[in-house]
């Protein structure tokens, strides 16, 4: 069995440390954790630290630096079923400056009352700010949650001018 081989770095943003792993010009995991977290027993591969900045830690820099459609055309992959891959889709195409709720992600992913599983794909989102969950909110527009926390979550919707 061939190992995949991950390169990661991280990027100190405003709301901390974020952890970029990629396979060659692919994003496969990004969120406010460490590599040790996202490895566990999660990704069944060979790590390897990247010196040098690659092309997509260049993009998300771009993002925290203002240039907000900037991670627009990174490729991600993650595992995940039918459900979640649908719904991660939507979230790419909600708009910088916007927010939906987990019923409006439900009913774009083709699932009109799966206002639950929405929320899980949420949770299960490896690829953070670039597969948008945090632009998912409770109906009625309160934050709802985030698995980096609601001060996260606040920060990257007022940056992005949703708040």
């Amino acid at each position: 069995m061939n190992l995949e081989i991950l390169n990661y770095q991280e990027l100190k943003t405003p709301i901390g440390k974020l952890t970029i792993l990629t396979e060659a010009d692919t994003l496969v995991a990004c969120g406010f954790l460490s590599v040790n977290k996202f490895i566990q027993g999660s990704l069944d591969a060979e790590i390897k630290r990247s010196v040098k900045p690659n092309h997509i830690t260049g993009l998300i820099r771009d993002y925290f630096e203002g240039d907000l459609s900037a991670i627009n055309g990174i490729k991600v992959r993650q595992p995940g079923g039918e459900f979640s891959q649908t719904a991660w889709r939507a979230m790419r195409k909600v708009r910088v400056g916007n927010v939906i709720s987990y019923a409006e992600l439900a009913n774009k992913a083709g699932s009109p009352k799966a206002v639950r599983a929405a929320g899980s794909a949420c949770a299960k989102n490896r690829v953070a700010i670039v597969v948008p969950c945090h632009r998912i909110v409770k109906t009625g527009g309160g934050l709802g949650n985030y698995a980096y926390g609601l001060k996260a979550k606040e920060w990257l919707l007022s940056h992005e001018g949703a708040l």
